[in-house]
C-alpha cells in the first residue's frame, strides 16, 4: 500500500513516520509513504500558500492552487487518481472499522490543512472524504494524518508480527481489550490473575473475553448495544462472575 500525504511541514511528518514500528515497515518495503511539499507549488515567489479569508474574520486560509497543482502532479507521478481524504474536525470520526476499509485501498492521499483551513472550493474540486480524529481542534492536520496512517498501517501484512497483534486489541471486534499483564507475578501486592499463568490456553480465552465484555460495560457501555451479545455473553454480565474453568 502506498500513502502519500500532502503538507507544508513534511519535515515534521518524517520525524515520525522514521521510527519504530512505521519506520521499520517502510524499510521492509511494507508500506510506501511519501511527503509532499504544497510550498513547492506556489505560484508566488516566496512560496506563500495562504492569504486572508474573504469576509473578514482571523487568521489565514490555504490557498486553493497549490493545493491542486500538488495533488495533480501526484496523480501525474502515479498515473492513477488516489483516494484523497482531508483531515478536518468537520469530517467523519475515523473508526477501527473505516481504517480496515482503507486498508483494502492501494493508494491514499491525505490532504493537511493548517492556519484556519483550506479554501473551500479546492476541497469540492478533488476531496473524496473528510476525516476526523476526534471533536477538537488542532493546529494542523499533519497529527491526524499521521494517526491515520499510522491506524492503517499496522493492520497491513507483515507489518507486525501476527495478525493477532491487532485483532484481539480494542474495537477490532466490538469490544475493549482485556486487561494486560507481565512480570513480575506480585506488584505492590497486587496479584497477575492465576489463571493467566496456567498455561491452559481455552481458559485464558474464556477469561479474557469475560474481562473485555466487563470492561466495555464499564468504560464504553454503547459499544454493548452494536455487539452480538451471545446467550453466554448475557450470564456472565448479569453474574460478574469469571467463566468455569475447562478440565
Amino acid at each position: 500500500m502506498r500513502i502519500d500525504i500532502l503538507t507544508l511541514f513534511p519535515e515534521m511528518c518524517e520525524a515520525v513516520l522514521s521510527e519504530s514500528i512505521l519506520g521499520r515497515a517502510r524499510e521492509k518495503n511494507l508500506i510506501e509513504v511519501h511527503c509532499h511539499q504544497i510550498r513547492a507549488f506556489s505560484a508566488d515567489k516566496h512560496n506563500r500558500v495562504d492569504d486572508a479569508p474573504y469576509g473578514g474574520g482571523m487568521g489565514m486560509v490555504m490557498q486553493p492552487q497549490p493545493i491542486f497543482d500538488c495533488f495533480m502532479h501526484l496523480c501525474d507521478t502515479l498515473g492513477r487518481r488516489p483516494h484523497l481524504i482531508y483531515l478536518s474536525p468537520q469530517g467523519k470520526t475515523l473508526t477501527q472499522q473505516r481504517a480496515r476499509e482503507l486498508t483494502a485501498l492501494d493508494n491514499l492521499a491525505l490532504l493537511c490543512g493548517h492556519y484556519e483551513g483550506v479554501d473551500e472550493r479546492v476541497l469540492e474540486e478533488i476531496v473524496d472524504e473528510e476525516l476526523s480524529i476526534g471533536d477538537y481542534v488542532l493546529t494542523g492536520g499533519e497529527l491526524p494524518a499521521l494517526v491515520l496512517t499510522d491506524c492503517i498501517a499496522r493492520m497491513l501484512p507483515g507489518v507486525l508480527p501476527d495478525e493477532s497483534a491487532f485483532t484481539e486489541e480494542s474495537h477490532f471486534a466490538g469490544l475493549l481489550e482485556y486487561p494486560q499483564y507481565t512480570r513480575p507475578p506480585v506488584w505492590h501486592g497486587r496479584e497477575v490473575p492465576h489463571i493467566l499463568l496456567s498455561g491452559h490456553h481455552a481458559n485464558i480465552e474464556a477469561f479474557r473475553h469475560a474481562q473485555a465484555l466487563r470492561r466495555t460495560r464499564a468504560k464504553r457501555p454503547e459499544l454493548l448495544a452494536e455487539y452480538p451479545l451471545t446467550e453466554a455473553d448475557k450470564v456472565l454480565l448479569e453474574s460478574g462472575e469469571n467463566p468455569p474453568e475447562l478440565p
